[in-house]
C-alpha cells in the first residue's frame, strides 16, 4: 500500500462563492483524502466545484448544523446531544460511510518495544503509567500526544480504551503535529490515522503492533487484518449531510463510491467501502 501525506491545514479545491459549490468541512483524518477526491472529481466534472476544510469532526458537524457546510466529514458517529440539536431545529440528516480507517500507535524508532497490549495502552494514555520503566528497560517519563477534544479520533480512542485521557496529555491540532512532535521526542507516544504514516514522512518513528491478552499482535498497516476486522482499532469514516441537500451533493458522493474513488482511498492509506 502506498500512503499520501499532505499538511492538514485549511485546503480549498476549485472554490468559489457560487451557491453551487459543495462545501465539505470537518475531520482532520479525512481532510487529505477529501482534497484528493475533490481534485479528481473536479477534473472529471469541471462544472461542479468542491471546497474542503478541516478543523475536526466536531467543527464539521457544527458547520452542518449551522448551514455552513453541505457535508460534514466525521471520523466518529454523531453524539446523542448532536442528534437532538438537529431534531430540535427540524433538520433531517443522513450519512454515508465511504471508507475505513485504522488507528496507529506510534513512538520513536529508538523506543525498545515493537508491540504493546491494550491494557498497557490504556494505562499509558490514562496517566496511570508515567514512566517507560513500567513496560521497558527505559527510565524515561512518558509524554502523551493526542488530539483536541473536538476530534473524532480523540473520542474514538477514548471510548475504545474506556478511559479518560491523562491531564498532562498534549492536545495537538492534527495528525501531522503529532508525527512531527514524536520525531523530536524519543520518550513520547501518540495515536494517528494509519493513512498519515508514510514511508518517508514517518522516518524516525515506529508503528507499534497491538494485541489483547494472548491474541496475535497486529499492525494497523496489515490490509488483510483490517479487511477481516481483526485489528482492534479500526473504524468507518462518515460523511453527514442534510437530506434536503442530497440532490446537490449526490454526484460527489457517487464519485467517492466509484472505482475511481476506491483507488484514491486505497492510495491514501485507507480502505474503501464499495457501494452495493
Amino acid at each position: 500500500m502506498r500512503f499520501i501525506y499532505l499538511i492538514p491545514i485549511i485546503l480549498l479545491v476549485a472554490c468559489s462563492e457560487d451557491n453551487g459549490t459543495i462545501k465539505v468541512k470537518g475531520s482532520d483524518t479525512e481532510v487529505n483524502l477529501a482534497v484528493l477526491m475533490a481534485e479528481q472529481f473536479h477534473f472529471e466534472n469541471p462544472g461542479i466545484l468542491v471546497s474542503i476544510s478541516g478543523g475536526g469532526s466536531g467543527l464539521g458537524i457544527a458547520s452542518l448544523l449551522n448551514g455552513n457546510a453541505d457535508i460534514a466529514n466525521s471520523s466518529r458517529s454523531l453524539k446523542n446531544s448532536e442528534i437532538e440539536l438537529f431534531k430540535s431545529r427540524g433538520i433531517a440528516i443522513d450519512s454515508l460511510a465511504f471508507a475505513q480507517d485504522a488507528i496507529a500507535f506510534i513512538v520513536s524508532d529508538k523506543m525498545p518495544i515493537d508491540s504493546i497490549n491494550t491494557e498497557n495502552v490504556s494505562r499509558i494514555f490514562s496517566g496511570e503509567f508515567k514512566n517507560w520503566s513500567a513496560i521497558t528497560e527505559w527510565n524515561k517519563s512518558i509524554t502523551i500526544y493526542g488530539r483536541q477534544n473536538n476530534s473524532g479520533t480523540y473520542d474514538y480512542v477514548k471510548q475504545s480504551l474506556k478511559i479518560n485521557f491523562a491531564d498532562q496529555a498534549m492536545q495537538m491540532n492534527g495528525n501531522a503535529q503529532i508525527i512531527e512532535a514524536l520525531k523530536v521526542d524519543d520518550s513520547g507516544i501518540g495515536y494517528v490515522s494509519a493513512g498519515y504514516v508514510l514511508k518517508g514522512n514517518a522516518k524516525g518513528l515506529k508503528v507499534l503492533t497491538v494485541y489483547h491478552d494472548k491474541s496475535k499482535a497486529i499492525s494497523p498497516m496489515d490490509e488483510k487484518a483490517i479487511a477481516s476486522g481483526e485489528y482492534l482499532f479500526q473504524r468507518p469514516l462518515f460523511q453527514y449531510y442534510r437530506k434536503v441537500d442530497y440532490p446537490k451533493i449526490k454526484p460527489f458522493l457517487d464519485f467517492e463510491q466509484s472505482d475511481s474513488g476506491a483507488k484514491i482511498i486505497e492510495k491514501s492509506g485507507y480502505y474503501p467501502i464499495m457501494k452495493k
